[in-house]
């Protein structure tokens, strides 16, 4: 594929939309304080679905660095949510790019969705908390009580991870979405612009 200026352009913009709505965090009930939803994956997504995987990969990325300038996590976060936003991206795009209707995008979002779920569990308990332990002395029993608070029911990694990581992430997958269903068509003109 040729990346041509109108491509880099789109992909500059989208990139750039992404980064201020991944300022605007929403917290969710019976979820630990920081866990707040943003629609920072919306711009990707639409990006992905117009451009293709490669231009949605670009987007996360371009996002979480410019985001990690101010990162209060020595970049932590900023590589846990480009790792989830990819494995949500990824599969919906190549699948859309293969079914491309409606009912594909319907498809490829929910797969998108489901991905991003399970990623972001088996992340979070493999990589991404021990992460936080060592790199940041944050100790786990401190995050399990964040979750706690929450929601009583979170007792230890494995329910902080199926009560908390789990079901936010499909909350965030299938509200963006929506999100992208309601303005894909609508924005699809103005970014196939020649």
């Amino acid at each position: 594929m040729v990346y041509n200026t109108r491509y880099i352009t789109k992909v500059g913009i989208l990139s750039a939309i992404a980064v201020i709505l991944m300022f605007f965090e929403v917290p969710l009930p019976m979820m630990p304080s920081f866990l707040k939803l943003d629609a920072s994956e919306l711009p990707a997504i639409l990006g992905a679905f117009l451009l293709g995987p490669i231009a949605g990969v670009g987007i996360e990325l371009i996002k979480n660095l410019i985001h990690g300038a101010n990162s209060q996590t020595m970049g932590i976060g900023e590589v846990a949510n480009f790792l989830v936003g990819v494995s949500f991206i990824l599969p919906a795009s190549y699948l859309y790019q293969r079914y491309n209707s409606p009912n594909g995008a319907i498809i490829a979002l929910g797969v998108g969705t489901i991905s991003m779920m399970f990623s972001a569990s088996l992340l979070n308990y493999f990589i991404l908390l021990p992460l936080y332990q060592a790199v940041l002395h944050f100790p786990l029993e401190q995050i399990i009580s964040l979750g706690t608070v929450a929601n009583p029911q979170i007792m230890d990694l494995k329910s902080f991870i199926t009560m908390a990581i789990a079901p936010f992430n499909l909350i965030k997958g299938i509200v963006i979405s929506i999100f992208t269903m309601m303005i894909y068509k609508k924005i699809f003109p103005v970014l196939c612009e020649r």
